[in-house]
């Protein structure tokens, strides 16, 4: 799923969702004691808006600001800020990043505190550029969510307004090397997928980090056909509303009325009723709603068909608990290797929320330690020599394909390609009891089920949160608050006799039926912690995996089909990659439910146009989950010693 931007951008820029950053305006706050696997740890709630203490770093005394505006090929003129060294003895690289979401401080004597990723990099000695994006703040132009490249068009893009960029830059800014590299966070790490395509020759390193790049699958507004309302609505009530004239203000945030956003969006009906509060002031919102399937709108936006003739070194980074734009950058990657298998790729991925390694020391996230400073990690270790080295021929690289942190485990590793070699794929099958089990089921008859009622009226909450946004910790929240409930259905291994270490893609296989002509399916994999650790940390539940197939889209994203009552039906799903130790003692727990609201819109268990859907199409429905010889459901597990068999 869009697993789910703020704060400030960690460029700088307005960040997206950025009252999610905030996460949920919550300060850092000790949490209680917590022991895992026998070692006492102080879990600390991590809010992303909360900035890494940084050595002081007086920016104005070493930097001196120009703001320009850069014209583009078709006369609309991108406002621009430039922070060069003072000191002209020598020769700089640019480190650019381009932004929808504000680029202040505005004013030539309004100062950053930070330039690039951190101030590290201003003590190396950068010259570095922001950009408002076309249409956004002081920038001219239209502002298009996400525009698509259309090969041939004369029409302007982000592909062609970075090239402009750079063309300008070089040719007119100062002490420069000749040499740019581009990076960003989010739709900042979406733009450098766009500066990648066509790329200006002067560019000579990206990183797109958490880069969306098909919102329809998994990033941002969509996950198994299911739409992100809590998500969509929040970014797009402050991010896309239509301006008179370019500003330096940024949009007042929708006020919700009330801090429950279960009940505001339970009581708001199907999303497309969102359009009351913003009539034809989103027109973005507007256009999701008209196009709710994988149809040449969502098509023309898949970044990945792109990305050809990519030949410079590029640094993508992912966040294992990204709860926005988690499978972006898996989805580059592989596209990367495909397109441009001889190009210098690295994937780097920790154990963050989005955006986490700009800020956080990354060292917990929410209950759950990582024992050390992982973000802190990468940037003295990763992100600072890749730029380092490809700009200003500086110190030796030995950055691997594949540089991934374990959790669990709590380690990083080096791998000539991810997923590393030696995972192997083993099926853990749903069981009678209740139980899980590598072993196939024996039970062959009719009966191998397990079923419960859906009520769209009483939809499964994916968090235990008062909150109108949807935040980060839900990602590692305990499980425990909803599974006891009647339409949960769970599944778990005994006590582990060994570690189960799992690297890759994780997947699901289940056989369904519903007495509907439509429904959601939702599996969580779980890491169930001993129970005579101290509380909380005693039979915690972290959720490590989940994600959401809508059934009507099983077979096609662009071509939904209803499901026919009663009978068993196979889907199909991803929960995406994990990189994960399952500890001696813990159990790996499988929750089914068929509703995670208001993250994901609800479905009405008819099959219609469920954006648009009537108060009187949502029904009831009895979902069943087969588990027998001939009808099994199971999580394939992407074992990295497949001779791993803790589980009895």
């Amino acid at each position: 799923m869009a697993m789910i931007h703020g704060m400030r951008d960690a460029d700088g820029g307005r960040a997206r969702h950025r009252d999610r950053c905030r996460d949920r305006g919550k300060t850092l706050k000790k949490l209680p004691a917590a022991a895992r696997g026998g070692i006492a740890v102080i879990a600390t709630l991590v809010a992303v808006s909360i900035t890494v203490a940084q050595a002081p770093y007086e920016v104005k005394t070493h930097y001196a600001k120009r703001e320009v505006y850069i014209p583009m090929r078709d006369g609309v003129k991108l406002f621009t800020i430039i922070y060069s060294p003072r000191a002209t003895t020598e020769r700089y690289p640019m480190l650019m990043t381009r932004t929808a979401y504000g680029i202040g401080p505005y004013g030539a004597d309004s100062y950053r505190t930070v330039l690039g990723p951190n101030n590290e990099f201003a003590k190396e000695g950068y010259i570095f550029v922001y950009q408002d994006t076309r249409g956004k703040f002081k920038s001219e132009g239209q502002f298009i969510h996400h525009v698509p490249i259309v090969k041939g068009s004369s029409k302007p893009n982000e592909s062609t307004d970075t090239w402009d960029t750079i063309d300008w830059l070089v040719k007119n800014v100062p002490n420069d090397n000749g040499r740019v590299g581009q990076w960003g966070i989010s739709w900042a790490g979406w733009e450098v997928s766009q500066g990648m395509i066509d790329a200006h020759p002067a560019l000579k390193a990206s990183s797109p980090q958490a880069p969306p790049q098909d919102q329809f699958f998994g990033d941002d507004y969509h996950s198994g056909g299911a739409y992100q309302m809590m998500y969509g609505f929040n970014w797009m009530s402050t991010n896309a509303r239509a301006r008179v004239a370019p500003s330096e203000r940024d949009t007042e945030r929708f006020d919700y009325g009330t801090p429950d956003g279960y009940r505001f969006f339970l009581e708001m009906g199907s999303a497309a009723n969102a359009l009351k509060y913003f009539a034809d002031d989103v027109p973005t919102y507007t256009d999701h709603m008209t196009h709710g399937t994988y149809d040449e709108y969502w098509q023309a936006r898949n970044v990945p068909k792109d990305l050809v003739n990519i030949n410079h070194p590029v640094l993508i980074v992912a966040a294992w608990f990204d709860a926005q734009d988690f499978y972006g950058p898996f989805r580059m990657y592989r596209a990367l290797k495909e397109k441009n298998p001889s190009n210098k790729t690295t994937l780097a991925v920790g154990p963050w929320l989005h955006g986490g390694w700009a800020r956080s020391d990354g060292d917990t996230l929410g209950q759950i330690s990582f024992g050390s400073k992982t973000a802190a990690y990468y940037r003295a270790n990763i992100e600072l020599p890749f730029f380092n080295y490809y700009l200003k021929d500086k110190g030796r690289l030995n950055l691997a394909e594949a540089v991934v942190f374990e959790t669990g485990g709590n380690k990083w590793h080096s791998y000539p390609q991810w997923p590393p070699a030696g995972a192997r794929a083993r099926n853990l099958y749903l069981q009678a009891g209740g139980k899980l089990a590598f072993g196939t089921p024996a039970d062959r008859s009719e009966d191998a089920f397990d079923d419960y009622v859906s009520d769209p009226a009483k939809p499964v909450p994916y968090t235990a949160e008062v909150t109108t946004t949807e935040g980060h910790l839900f990602m590692v929240e305990d499980q425990r608050f909803v599974w006891g409930r009647p339409d949960v259905l769970v599944y778990q291994t005994p006590p582990l006799t060994d570690d189960l270490t799992i690297a890759g893609p994780i997947d699901v296989s289940l056989n369904v039926s519903t007495t509907g002509t439509d429904g959601d399916w939702i599996v969580k994999v779980i890491d169930v912690y001993p129970g005579h650790l101290p509380a909380p940390m005693g039979h915690f539940q972290m959720l490590l995996a989940g994600d959401i197939l809508r059934a009507k889209f099983r077979n096609s994203m662009s071509h939904p089909e209803a499901m026919v009552p009663g009978q068993p039906t196979k889907l199909t799903f991803t929960l995406g990659d994990k990189y994960h130790t399952f500890l001696k003692g813990h159990r790996l727990m499988v929750q089914i439910q068929s509703s995670w609201f208001p993250m994901f819109d609800r479905n009405p268990q008819t099959f219609t146009d469920i954006y648009h859907a009537k108060d009187s199409e949502y029904r009831k429905a009895t979902h069943k989950v087969y588990r027998s010889a001939s009808l099994p459901s199971f999580v394939t597990l992407p074992v990295l010693d497949a001779r791993q068999s803790p589980i009895h």
